[in-house]
């Protein structure tokens, strides 16, 4: 195939909800593109997309694909997107390096929570939105009612470019108010006829053609006055104003089409070729430090890196866009990040599961590339010395957890290599292994999205795992001063060990005076600090440990020692064995022996007497908050929030979104195990749902009292 200037390349990306026909409609423009001879089916597992044995099985899209059509003298770069929500962050990649979303409607269901869904991100990432009204000749399909839905649900106006003739099994045919025109078709074989208007339909063609004229004049003052002036504006004019319309996200072009029998895919690429934003229309790509890359052949090379994955017998495959500068066989560039250097041995334009082998790409063109040696999603190949790196993808909180581990003993090296080279192909899979909870923590966008991980590491891998219920990274606290005192005294046969160490704990909050006296059980006692040491916790909070020891009580160099027994029994807390954090400590006497006495013993003397002085001090347990918020239909508003009182959330606050609710509630992580799934059972997959880090609270009594009978059992004096 040709090398593509940069004027000649257009970057797509197909948005819209499970079953709305993206992959199929990605078919046929890969058809009409001559990119295959023959256009496949979701149904016999054939087409260009959906290539996965994880994808046949489901019939549907797990993965974004990358695949591109000829026509008119361009290349479209189009990526087909999975509708699930639970595989969001192939969307996200996908929006990184498009210019324009293609976003399909089912006919038969209109605007739908998905739509919804990816209107959303869409506009979180500043895309302008094409919007094709799909499956049109399906028996329920009704262009009105989702042309209405389009228009109750978007922010920005939609303007009818086409509309079908006789949507339902026999739609052949739309009129096109742009050209003035009506397409005919034969068969599924995408052949079109080019017709005159009907004379029943000419006064609705006209009046669509006149919204449409003025939707595109009110974009440019020059184009109004012309309007004024003449009163209609030529196809040429139209499409300048819909161009700078579209580019700013100020309408919504609307066409229609069935995929299916590729009506509608030729017509949608050429209004893409001549309307929508290409690379040297789009906004510039940003570096990391906020400085504009202009898309210049010219200029010094520089790929963007935006999906990776691993496939069997070849290895390592990266997708790249060209940023900038253009990219060769051969070539020698320097990973921004790492400072390592790659050689691009061969380059590839994608047709899905098929690859084309190029020697050069342009800036703007998208293609991929094999055999890096440690290049990953989000970094920036460049020129050496360019110093180019691009602001990366910011993909999703993960929404799911789970702790994992291999069903066969033995395994857990294999098991963590494995999880990493998912985290390599999906960054939106998070894997951790949790020294606090002892566990390997898994994250991910859903019970779905880790389900397909489980099945690819069976499948695939050979490696069966176990997904299980996570720990809770409880923290510990006190709500009050309180003291202690502990005296480890050890003697078998020769050297014994003893040490006694005398402490007072009180809750730390910053900017709260230096100690100076304390009042224990009805006794005032007075310290002088002779030393402090402020500890940042790596858990969160801080430790502050004094020393107010007199007249030698304790020797200063069992001092560390002490603290350490201390440090460890804030890394294991004295009533769940959680994380300690907040607390402020003053050892004020104690005794020594001059031969029994070491560093052990102090150290197991402190570790004690700070865990009797915790249980006196109103001990208290604190779980991790986390800020919800979910998008659910006005009718399933009841069940939610119901589900929600029942997980002890905190509803803050609770608005409309033209037919959608959206809702924001603090929720305790212990209640949000597998809530995905019972928000998709409560709406029938029709809401969504983010949640982030919030604060920790103190449980209530009752949680509390459970947990400290649990861990009761386990705990036992050193």
């Amino acid at each position: 195939m040709k090398t593509y200037p940069t004027n000649e390349i257009k970057n797509v990306v197909l948005l819209g909800a499970s079953g709305s026909g993206k992959t199929t409609l990605a078919e046929a423009m890969a058809f009409d593109g001559k990119v295959i001879e023959r256009r496949g089916s979701v149904e016999t597992d054939s087409t260009l997309s959906d290539f996965t044995d994880i994808e046949h099985i489901y019939k549907r899209s797990i993965y974004s694909t990358l695949l591109f059509a000829e026509y008119n003298g361009y290349k479209l770069n189009i990526i087909d997107t999975p509708g699930a929500d639970d595989f969001c962050g192939s969307l996200f990649s996908a929006f990184k390096v498009a210019d324009v979303g293609v976003m399909l409607i089912n006919a038969q269901n209109g605007f739908e929570v998905g739509t919804e869904i990816q209107a959303r991100y869409a506009r979180a990432h500043e895309k302008p939105i094409i919007a094709v009204i799909n499956q049109l000749d399906s028996e329920k399909a009704s262009w009105e009612n989702s042309l209405e839905s389009l228009r109750t649900a978007s922010q920005v106006t939609p303007v009818i470019v086409q509309y079908p003739v006789n949507p339902g099994p026999n739609f052949d045919a739309f009129i096109d108010v742009l050209l003035m025109k009506m397409y005919k078709f034969k068969g599924d074989t995408g052949i079109r006829e080019e017709l005159e208007i009907p004379a029943e339909e000419m006064e609705r063609a006209t009046e669509l053609n006149r919204i449409l004229t003025e939707a595109a004049a009110e974009n440019d003052e020059a184009l109004m006055e012309l309007y004024f002036e003449k009163g209609v504006l030529t196809q040429d004019e139209l499409r300048s104003g819909l161009k700078l319309g579209l580019a700013k996200r100020d309408v919504i072009p609307v066409f229609c089409a069935s995929g299916k029998r590729d009506i509608g895919a030729k017509r949608l690429m050429e209004f893409i070729i001549n309307v929508a934003p290409g690379p040297l229309k789009a906004p510039n790509f940003l570096t990391v430090d906020g400085e504009e890359i202009e898309p210049d052949s010219n200029g010094p090379t520089a790929l963007f890196v935006f999906k990776n994955i691993v496939e069997p017998h070849l290895g390592e495959v990266t997708y790249f866009r060209v940023i900038s500068g253009k990219v060769t066989e051969g070539m020698e560039l320097v990973n921004s990040k790492t400072g390592n250097k790659e050689k691009i041995s061969q380059l590839f334009a994608v047709a899905g599961k098929n690859r084309i082998k190029v020697t050069e790409m342009m800036a703007g063109d998208i293609g991929c590339t094999v055999k890096l040696k440690g290049t990953r999603t989000n970094q920036t190949l460049s020129t050496p010395g360019s110093n180019i790196e691009i602001e990366p993808i910011r993909f999703p909180d993960p929404r799911f957890r789970v702790a994992v581990k291999a069903v066969k003993t033995g395994e857990d090296e294999k098991l963590g290599e494995l999880l990493n080279r998912a985290n390599f192909e999906d960054p939106t899979i998070l894997v951790e292994y949790s020294k606090e909870l002892k566990q390997t923590i898994l994250q991910g966008q859903g019970e779905h999205h880790l389900n397909i991980l489980k099945w690819q590491l069976a499948n695939l891998n050979k490696m069966e795992v176990e997904y299980f219920p996570p720990k809770i990274p409880y923290r510990e606290t006190i709500t009050k001063v309180a003291a202690a005192n502990y005296r480890h005294k050890k003697q078998s046969g020769g050297a014994g060990q003893f040490g006694e160490v005398w402490l007072v704990i009180e809750p730390y909050q910053e900017g709260m005076p230096e100690p100076s006296k304390y009042k224990i059980d009805g006794k005032e006692l007075q310290v002088n600090i002779k030393s402090k040491e402020e500890i940042n916790l790596d858990w969160g909070g801080k430790l502050v440990f004094y020393s107010a020891i007199v007249g030698g009580a304790i020797d200063a160099r069992f001092l560390p020692a002490i603290l350490k027994g201390i440090m460890e029994k804030m890394e294991e807390g004295p009533l769940t064995g959680s994380y300690a954090r907040d607390i402020r400590v003053v050892v004020y006497d104690g005794k020594m022996h001059p031969v029994d006495s070491n560093e052990l013993s102090f150290k197991l003397a402190g570790r004690n007497a700070f865990k009797e002085a915790f249980r006196k001090a109103g001990p208290k347990i604190m779980e991790p908050i986390y800020s919800v918020e979910i998008l659910v239909p006005s009718d399933k508003m009841g069940d939610v929030m119901s589900d929600l009182q029942n997980r002890r959330a905190m509803i803050e606050g609770m608005s409309s979104e033209k037919g959608f609710e959206r809702l924001v509630a603090r929720v305790p992580l212990a209640e949000m195990y597998r809530y995905s799934t019972t928000l998709n059972s409560l709406t029938n997959g029709r809401a969504t749902y983010s949640m982030k880090f919030s604060s920790y609270e103190q449980v209530p009594s009752e949680v509390q009292e459970k947990l400290l009978k649990a861990y009761a059992e386990t705990d036992k004096d050193d």
